[in-house]
């Protein structure tokens, strides 16, 4: 069966160290095989930005047992490695602003930096909430590729005002939208903006809405 791309482009709102975003991540390479070539803008939410209280036992247990409900769903992995520290700080705004970095400067590599900084967290227990982690993951991302204008100095542009406004626009934009729960995926297409999902959604129920979309059939409830 031949599946053109199709005609709307994608806005995707999450945080790359929201567990349902990377559980997402599944779906979503699901649906945009299903329509490739499909434009994805990023908008980072910031789940956690800005949290300067050190993870304590309470929430850590709350996190494994998150955890443990986007595995079973997703069949995504994750480590557990970052629960042995004892002065991590879950501040998302780090993360969020190394993609937020590399959509302004190699757009076509924020989507794969965003799920490698996924990968690194969840699925390897690295500490995403520093610059020469978030750096290291850069380099892997822009390592597997072979594009010139791709080179960025990721670290100073990581580090400037200008990105750390970029980001914090973004966290007002989502607000703005009314977006409260990531992952959001959003449809644009006509001038009209509909939701496809608010939070996680399996591959065949996105890709039953984003059709219905396309012929211009109206979503079900």
């Amino acid at each position: 069966m031949n599946n053109p791309s199709a005609p709307v482009a994608l806005i995707y709102v999450g945080d790359p160290m929201c567990s349902w975003c990377y559980g997402f991540g599944v779906p979503l390479a699901q649906l945009l095989g299903r329509f490739p070539g499909t434009p994805v803008q990023l908008v980072l939410g910031g789940l956690r930005a800005y949290n300067t209280q050190v993870m304590d036992a309470a929430l850590k247990a709350k996190l494994r047992g998150a955890w443990a409900g986007v595995a079973q769903r997703s069949g995504q992995p994750f480590s557990e490695a970052l629960f042995e520290s004892e002065d991590f700080i879950y501040d998302t705004e780090p993360a969020c602003r190394a993609v937020v970095t590399v959509r302004e400067h190699a757009p076509q590599l924020a989507l794969a930096m965003y799920h490698a900084i996924q990968q690194a967290f969840y699925a390897h227990g690295r500490d995403t909430t520093k610059a020469a982690v978030l750096g290291e993951i850069w380099d892997e991302v822009h390592g597997r590729t072979k594009e010139a204008r791709s080179h960025i100095d990721f670290l100073r542009n990581f580090e400037s005002h200008a990105m750390r406004q970029r980001t914090r626009d973004d966290f007002a934009q989502a607000q703005d939208w009314g977006v409260r729960g990531f992952p959001t995926l959003l449809a644009v297409g006509d001038g009209q903006t509909q939701l496809l999902t608010n939070g996680y959604a399996d591959a065949e129920v996105l890709m039953e809405r984003l059709t219905q979309i396309i012929i211009r059939k109206p979503l079900l409830p």
